[in-house]
């Protein structure tokens, strides 16, 4: 049967996909919401640049246990050895490169019957190994273009592929966490630039919603609903809202922000409205070469950050309402709607508590684990409403 032919492809009623790959998914989901939750961990204990190298750390696979085992290492000009930061931050780089096989292995799967598919992905791949030892070894504009190269061809099978055996989302899948990984290391050598550290908080958010999208799809249990298209439009709005308050919330951590208004809630600084800088706040590209840890705002323009992120919440925070009562009044959805309606319920006051309590470090981790289920249950409604037969 040809995936390129459109009668083949409405002869069959589900994802023709190898039938161990929803396993392989979901194993990837969970490894990737691991990847998300302690990469929040790494950069709310202020271990982003531990490693200031890449993809080494301190010139190791795995990383220093000692300080005195680094002896003239270029990175230690950028910051001094700390084992107690660095474990976690090339930890979590392991444990990424992990997620990186799994979806590799999904878009060979998913591209095995296409014409050149398994030459794409494979070729694709191979780009990137070779870039790699490239940067390592400072040819920087060659391990660039090679990686470009590699994205470009995954794009290309991703907009000819139809989506009838999830070719197109595993290819799509696989260009995302390789770009994932460049925002990873420009996080680094970039010196926890904000713009990149939030697009690397979005880029793994996206790896994760397409590798749940995957899992259910191939999973293949619908839920079968009578106006499932107005509810797909309002899961839809929920999705975006709820993509750009997570935006916030990156901005925010990235700038050092959560901690602007001091610990004041629901007032800011003892005020309703307090002077604050959104113009200054909100600029998203500063240069290069600038130190970024700690943050280099001046705090009007963190406050105007801080109350932006309050004040999109509670639009989030309305349209989620709204979305969990709907689902509690559906046969069948009723789970789904009480299952939002305490995440919801739990995010909001894990965000309070971030305030209050001044930023506790395992109340901030729950609160980025918080922003993934929500999005996770968003996500598996999305892939699962179906109008009926």
């Amino acid at each position: 049967m040809n995936p390129d032919n459109p009668a083949s492809r409405t002869a069959l009623h589900k994802p023709a996909v190898y039938r161990h790959f929803h396993r392989i998914a979901w194993l990837a989901v969970a490894l990737a919401a691991c990847v998300i939750v302690f990469g929040a961990f790494v950069r709310l204990s202020d271990a982003g640049l531990s490693c200031p190298d890449w993809p080494t750390c301190y010139g190791k696979a795995a990383w220093p246990t000692h300080a005195a085992q680094i002896v003239d290492h270029a990175a230690t000009d950028i910051r001094p050895v700390e084992p107690s930061k660095a474990w976690r931050e090339q930890f979590h780089r392991h444990i990424a490169a992990g997620l990186g096989l799994l979806v590799f292995a999904l878009a060979l799967l998913a591209a095995r019957r296409r014409r050149f598919g398994l030459a794409q992905v494979v070729g694709a791949a191979a780009l990137v190994a070779v870039a790699i030892p490239l940067y390592m070894q400072g040819e920087y504009v060659t391990s660039s273009v090679l990686v470009a190269i590699a994205e470009a061809v995954l794009l290309w099978a991703a907009l000819r592929w139809s989506n009838f055996d999830l070719a197109r989302t595993a290819v799509l899948t696989l260009a995302v966490i390789i770009f994932q990984a460049m925002l990873g290391m420009w996080t680094v050598t970039w010196l926890l630039k904000p713009a990149v550290v939030m697009a690397h908080l979005l880029g793994g958010l996206t790896t994760f919603s397409l590798l749940a999208w995957m899992a259910w799809r191939a999973t293949d249990i619908p839920i079968r609903v009578g106006d499932a298209g107005r509810l797909r439009r309002l899961l839809v709005v929920g999705l975006v809202l709820l993509g750009v308050q997570i935006a916030l919330g990156g901005w925010t951590s990235a700038n050092y922000a959560a901690l602007a208004c001091g610990t004041d809630y629901p007032k800011c600084a003892g005020e309703w409205w307090p002077a604050r800088d959104f113009r200054e706040g909100f600029v998203l590209w500063r240069g290069i070469g600038v130190d970024y840890e700690g943050g280099i705002l001046d705090n009007q323009a963190r406050i105007a950050i801080q109350l932006a992120h309050r004040m999109v919440a509670i639009l989030v925070t309305g349209h989620l309402l709204v979305l969990a009562l709907r689902l509690l009044r559906s046969p069948g959805l009723r789970g789904w709607g009480g299952l939002l309606g305490i995440l919801l319920v739990a995010q909001v006051a894990l965000g309070i508590a971030n305030v209050v309590m001044s930023l506790p470090l395992h109340v901030a981790t729950a609160h980025n684990a918080g922003a993934t289920a929500l999005l996770f249950v968003l996500v598996t409604l999305l892939a699962r409403v179906r109008a009926p037969d």
